[in-house]
C-alpha cells in the first residue's frame, strides 16, 4: 500500500492486513521502551488544515515509535495565510524529502489531489464529510480485540453495530460503516432525517429514527458527535428535542445489553450527545479507541513505508 485514502480504496484484504499489522504493533507499545527502528531514516509530514488533538497526537506518536522523523505543519503560522496555495505548500515542503504526508483538510478529495503533486504516500486524516479511513480501522481493531474475534475476512460477522446521530455531516461514519459492513457486520444507522445524507438508503445498512427501538438489541452502540460547526443550517429545531430522542442517558444506558460496547470517536459534546459518563459504564471502550489508534496508525504507516524485509520487532 502507498496510499491510505479511503476504505474502499483499501478493500477488504487491506483491512485485515492493517489489523494483522496493529497486532504486532500493540506488543510493541507493551514493551519498556516502546519503539523500533523501522522507519529510521523517513520523514512524515503532519499537513493538519483543521483542528485535532487525538488524530495528530496519535499519528505523531506512531511514527516517532517507528523511529521516523516527524514535521509538524502548522496553518496558523504558515505562508497560507499570506496566499499560498495548497499546491505551493506541498511542493515546498515535499522539497526538503518527505516520506509520507499525513493530511487533514476541510475539502473532501484533497488525498487524492496531493497524490498528483508529490511521490510521497499521502495518509488521510479525515477530508470534509467524505472519508476517515485510520479510524475506522482503530475502530474495527477495537472491537474485534474486545469482543476476543480472530483476525480474518468475517471478524465482524453477526455483530449488530449501531451509529447513532449526525451521519449527514461525519466522515467517521462513513468510513466505520465501509468497514463494518465489509468485515460482516450488520448496521443500523439511527438519527433525525434531517442528519442523514440523502443516499443514506443506498447503503448496505438498515435505517431508523427511533433509538429506543434498538438500543436493547446491539452488539455496539457508536454515538456520534453533534457537527455543530459544519452546518450551514438549523437541521434540529432544538439541542433539548435532538438529546431526549437520540442521546445516551441513564435509562437508556440501563437497557444496554451487559456485553454491549459503548464508542464514540470523539471529542464528545456532553450533554447532547452523551448524557451520561462513559466512565460510569462498564463496556465503554472510549479511552481504549485512543490508545488502540497508535497501534493501528503504526501499522498504517509501516504497511505504507516499510521496507518488504523489515521487522517490525526488532
Amino acid at each position: 500500500m502507498k496510499h491510505l485514502r479511503s476504505i474502499p480504496e483499501l478493500g477488504v484484504d487491506g483491512i485485515v492486513r492493517i489489523l494483522n499489522l496493529a497486532d504486532h504493533m500493540v506488543e510493541v507499545n507493551r514493551r519498556p521502551v516502546p519503539k523500533v527502528p523501522a522507519l529510521v531514516g523517513r520523514t512524515v509530514v503532519s499537513l493538519f488544515f483543521e483542528d485535532s488533538t487525538r488524530t495528530r497526537i496519535s499519528f505523531e506518536t506512531a511514527a516517532k515509535r517507528l523511529s521516523a522523523d516527524t514535521m509538524t505543519f502548522s496553518v496558523s503560522t504558515s505562508s497560507v495565510n499570506k496566499g499560498e496555495s495548497l499546491r505551493d505548500t506541498v511542493e515546498t515542503v515535499d522539497a526538503m524529502g518527505v516520506a509520507a504526508f499525513i493530511v487533514r483538510h476541510k475539502t473532501s478529495g484533497v488525498p487524492w489531489q496531493l497524490s498528483e503533486w508529490t511521490d510521497a504516500s499521502i495518509i488521510n486524516a479525515g477530508d470534509g464529510w467524505h472519508q476517515h479511513p485510520t479510524q475506522a480501522l482503530l475502530d474495527c481493531h477495537t472491537i474485534r480485540t474486545e469482543l476476543g474475534r480472530s483476525v480474518g475476512r468475517e471478524c465482524l460477522a453477526g455483530l449488530r453495530i449501531a451509529i447513532v446521530g449526525d451521519v449527514r455531516h461525519s466522515r467517521v461514519a462513513r468510513s466505520d460503516i465501509q468497514a463494518f459492513t465489509a468485515l460482516g457486520a450488520h448496521v443500523i444507522v439511527v438519527g433525525p432525517r434531517t442528519l442523514l445524507p440523502p443516499e443514506v438508503h443506498t447503503w448496505p445498512v438498515a435505517v431508523t429514527s427511533d433509538l429506543d427501538s434498538v438500543i436493547g438489541d446491539v452488539d455496539v452502540l457508536y454515538m456520534l458527535r453533534m457537527q455543530r460547526e459544519r452546518m450551514n443550517e438549523a437541521l434540529v429545531p432544538d439541542l433539548g428535542e435532538y438529546s431526549n430522542r437520540f442521546a445516551l442517558d441513564r435509562a437508556r444506558a440501563s437497557r444496554l445489553r451487559a456485553d454491549c460496547l459503548v464508542m464514540h470517536p470523539g471529542p464528545m459534546n456532553r450533554g447532547v450527545e452523551m448524557m451520561v459518563d462513559p466512565s460510569d459504564l462498564a463496556r465503554s471502550v472510549i479511552t481504549r479507541q485512543v490508545s488502540n489508534g497508535v497501534a493501528v496508525r503504526m501499522a498504517v504507516l509501516f504497511d505504507a513505508l516499510g521496507e518488504a524485509n523489515s521487522e517490525v520487532s526488532s
